[in-house]
């Protein structure tokens, strides 16, 4: 990983100073070099607690709302066991807490989302058992939109450490094919939110490292992310049929969504070779 990080830093160094060079701005190399350093510093993981706790304020005023009863089934899902356990507990909050059930869900999701946490797929899959179809879906690209927006604002403010460490040849990648496709760059990020190109939680934070407008980020979110997600709340309907996450996306369903996202690139491509 060492290695990694000091190839990119080197190569992203020689990159910098050549811009620095052409506009006259050499000072930004100290700049650049000393915000992708890590650990964060202290304002930065003051900013990252601070937005944790506002999301624990939220999840504790929906606790307060609910009746007094043993909440020990609450806990996030990490297989589907432990998702029909959560669904058959709160479906019977569902109709007669459904403000709270709603609340607490659109906080635990955004939070996920905005923290790069494992499992919004079971998420997603309870929408559609507690909720039916187009409600589930209709909430599912709420939730997912409100964290991965979360999510590019928070990593605008202190991800680029993060990114640097983590995925340093992948950022290389992606901040080429944005430089590339600027001028048809709503296309190519729906392509990306269509198919499993690159991974959701590093579009959602690499973006605003890699100069990506939000308002070209929120609209590739919103449209991209919905095939995929009335995919996985359709078969929260049939949750006790399920066997693994794997039988979410069978070779027909991939298909299909290299098949959306391959019209939603059509004109990147044919406006890069003319």
């Amino acid at each position: 990983m060492e290695g990694e990080v000091g190839t990119c830093s080197s190569s992203l160094k020689c990159e910098i100073e050549g811009k620095g060079k052409m506009g006259g701005s050499g000072g930004g190399v100290v700049n650049v070099l000393e915000s992708a350093k890590f650990p964060l510093s202290f304002w930065e993981i003051g900013v990252a607690v601070s937005v944790v706790l506002g999301y624990v304020m939220g999840l504790g005023c929906v606790y307060l709302t609910m009746p007094a009863s043993d909440y020990s089934f609450l806990k996030l899902p990490r297989n589907l066991e432990d998702l029909q356990i959560l669904r058959d507990h709160l479906e019977s909050y569902t109709s007669d807490y459904t403000v709270q059930v709603l609340v607490g869900y659109c906080v635990v999701y955004i939070f996920m989302q905005t923290f790069m946490i494992p499992g919004t797929v079971f998420m997603s899959l309870l929408a559609g058992s507690l909720f039916g179809v187009f409600r589930g879906v209709a909430l599912v690209v709420f939730t997912a939109t409100a964290g991965a927006s979360s999510c590019y604002f928070l990593s605008k403010l202190i991800g680029r450490p993060l990114v640097f460490s983590l995925w340093p040849d992948k950022l290389t990648f992606f901040r080429d094919q944005v430089a590339r496709r600027r001028t048809r760059l709503l296309n190519y990020m729906l392509f990306l939110r269509v198919t499993p190109t690159l991974p959701n939680t590093f579009i959602n934070v690499a973006s605003p490292i890699v100069d990506v407008p939000y308002h070209t980020f929120f609209f590739a979110t919103v449209i991209g992310i919905i095939p995929a997600a009335y995919v996985t709340v359709r078969a929260g309907i049939t949750l006790g049929e399920l066997q693994s996450v794997g039988d979410l996306y069978d070779m027909h369903s991939i298909a299909t969504l290299f098949l959306i996202g391959l019209v939603t690139v059509t004109p990147t491509l044919i406006g890069n070779k003319n």
